[in-house]
């Protein structure tokens, strides 16, 4: 039964912000500004500038309209603590929750094998290329490296979780002194390059992905909806509409800002050099301009950047698998916890001693599973479940939502062959 006092919330506290929504806005896009970020420029910038700009003004609607319509998914469930696992076994019972667990796991613990590769690539660049030293063996620093950011994870994890969240604002106002920094080297090789305008929606189809995976803020929506609907009851759709675009435009406006100054600053040479090195931009810039604050303090951003992600998404990524395992097995929890964490682990380390291409690896493993259950499941759910109905975003939003994932994963299949 809703609360009285929650349901006879004004009109105005409900469409106007407040210093809560601001920080529900900050959460969601501290949740969105991690290691995808610094791979981004190379991505986006590689088909051209005005292709970028034509990025640039589908992120935010993109961004808000998925978002927003996975808050209502997890709003649409009877229980008002239903997570999105919950919710989806409400509506489409045990198998549907058994298949988006999966789906989640399979799009988080990507994500913890790109940064394997990240980080590793990032220090090793860094001990040459800033300290001149020799690389050690490539199986012994990603070992070193993922062990430590592991053993971070297990022996002190809610030590972690706040370091981590701690880390993000800091990162956040060092991208924007580095995009202001890069001013003065804009350069318009990138404006110059005559545009081929009808390789056009080939080149923006198949970045799609990357803007999908640099943007999304969807583990924490769950939470974020569930906080709104204590506060509000059944208004609470207003409050998540308004909180997720805010954070939609601050990321069009921050992540855009910072795309452009790297790219303005770059060749399309320069571009290509820092996808086949598959180093992040700011390791790639610290390596090739003569500034003593890009050299230092460029690989520093991004293995914070790069650490602080992978802490919150192995979590996860364990946390996944051993909901998988636990109902396939009659095993002690505590073994299947274990044998998740080797697996995690020694997977990780085998896949940063190979090195396979990070752009190529958000793009084939990370961003379709997230297409899947940010675009397509909310919109789908919409048309399919009654409880759904009062949810329903406009016609437009449901068709450029769907379409965008679509895109996402078609791309990616395009990609493969």
């Amino acid at each position: 039964m809703q609360n009285t006092s929650t349901a006879s919330a004004t009109g105005a506290t409900k469409t106007r912000w407040t210093y809560k929504d601001f920080t529900w806005a900050l959460s969601l896009f501290g949740t969105a500004v991690g290691a995808g970020v610094l791979f981004l420029p190379i991505k986006a910038g590689a088909g051209g500038f005005w292709p970028l700009v034509i990025l640039a003004l589908i992120a935010a609607p993109m961004t808000w309209f998925a978002h927003k319509s996975l808050a209502r998914f997890v709003l649409s469930s009877k229980n008002p603590n239903a997570d999105i696992t919950d919710t989806v076994e409400e509506h489409y019972g045990k198998t549907g929750a058994n298949l988006i667990t999966f789906a989640y796991f399979f799009a988080i613990y990507p994500i913890v094998l790109i940064y394997g590769v990240g980080i590793t690539n990032t220090v090793d660049s860094f001990m040459v290329n800033q300290l001149g030293m020799e690389s050690i063996p490539r199986w012994l620093l990603s070992g070193v490296l993922i062990a430590l950011m592991t053993a971070g994870v297990v022996f002190g994890k809610e030590l972690m979780l706040k370091a981590t969240s701690a880390m993000v604002y800091p990162l956040v106002i060092i991208l924007l002194v580095l995009s202001v920094y890069l001013i003065p080297d804009w350069n318009m090789s990138m404006v110059q390059t005559e545009a081929d305008w009808s390789a056009m929606p080939k080149i923006i189809w198949l970045a799609i992905p990357i803007i999908v995976f640099s943007f999304n803020h969807s583990p924490v929506i769950s939470q974020f909806a569930k906080e709104q609907r204590r506060s509000y009851g059944d208004d609470a759709v207003k409050k998540t509409d308004m909180i997720t675009g805010g954070a939609a435009m601050m990321l069009m406006g921050f992540v855009m800002f910072f795309v452009f100054s790297v790219v303005l600053s770059m060749t399309p040479e320069q571009l290509n050099m820092a996808k086949e090195q598959n180093i992040s931009v700011l390791s790639y810039l610290a390596n090739v301009k003569d500034s003593p604050a890009i050299s230092y303090l460029g690989p520093l951003v991004a293995f914070a950047a790069i650490t602080s992600s992978y802490f919150g998404h192995f979590l996860g990524a364990h946390e996944g698998l051993v909901g998988l395992a636990k109902s396939r097995s009659k095993m002690p929890v505590a073994n299947i916890e274990k044998i998740s964490l080797g697996f995690i682990v020694i997977t990780t380390w085998i896949v940063a001693i190979i090195n396979p291409s990070i752009l190529g690896m958000i793009e084939t493993m990370g961003a379709p599973m997230i297409a899947g259950i940010l675009f397509l499941l909310p919109v789908i759910a919409m048309q399919t479940v009654p409880a759904m109905a009062k949810y329903k975003t406009s016609v437009f939003a449901r068709i450029f939502t769907v379409l965008c994932g679509i895109a996402a994963i078609t791309s990616v299949i395009y990609g493969a062959f």
